[in-house]
């Protein structure tokens, strides 16, 4: 609204609002004018570039399912217009790496542990300096990736997640969490031949938290 000078738009206030909603060719940089600078997502593909991480006995290992997973999700937010990067485990962009978010996608053991080793985790940085957000991404990505792909969440986060090293790299202004999508043996199945539902899933929980979506954050600890 303050955009909206009195008497410089006609009709009904669904037009004005229509109006002031699209962009004109300068905020486009069409016409010479400065290009609105892009809203910016870091995804880290878990154990890329760095180690294997946990390796199946049919050959597949959890970076190849983390560095699928996490390519589909920065495909989906860069066809959106955002400005998305896809990151290493170690990468040396995420010292004071500053972003509207990131999210780091891994996955939880091949090897079979009992029937109840099945379904997703989600662990928010506590490291952030606003945990009201780094609260409400968490419960984006939880609300959001159940709904899509149907898994459960599993309560066993470890200090691998929630001390998870890159939360102590990047700036303390970036609100994070890193999700491990599933488990490499009991649901093997989802995460290897409907990849794309995973991926739609955490592109969801990262929209819900950039677009502000209706879920109440977790309680800080």
């Amino acid at each position: 609204f303050v955009a909206f000078t009195p008497g410089a738009l006609s009709g009904s206030l669904s037009d004005q609002l229509a109006v002031l909603l699209t962009p004109q060719p300068d905020e486009a940089g069409l016409t010479g004018g400065t290009p609105r600078p892009r809203i910016k997502i870091g995804i880290v593909a878990g154990h890329w570039g760095n180690d294997s991480g946990a390796v199946c006995e049919n050959g597949t290992t959890e970076m190849d399912v983390n560095l699928k997973i996490a390519t589909l999700v920065q495909q989906k937010l860069t066809a959106l217009g955002f400005e998305t990067d896809l990151l290493e485990e170690f990468d040396p962009r995420l010292k004071s790496y500053q972003a509207a978010a990131l999210v780091s996608i891994h996955n939880d053991s091949c090897a079979y542990i009992n029937d109840q080793a099945t379904g997703f985790k989600v662990a928010r940085a506590m490291s952030a300096r606003d945990q009201n957000l780094a609260g409400r991404l968490e419960a984006c990505l939880r609300d959001r990736y159940q709904r899509r792909t149907g898994l459960s969440l599993h309560d066993s986060v470890t200090e691998d997640m929630t001390l998870y090293h890159a939360f102590d790299e990047i700036s303390t202004g970036t609100t994070a969490a890193i999700i491990e999508t599933g488990f490499l043996n009991l649901d093997y199945r989802i995460l290897t031949e409907n990849t794309d539902q995973v991926a739609t899933g955490v592109a969801e929980g990262i929209l819900c938290f950039i677009n502000n979506e209706n879920i109440a954050p977790t309680a800080t600890p």
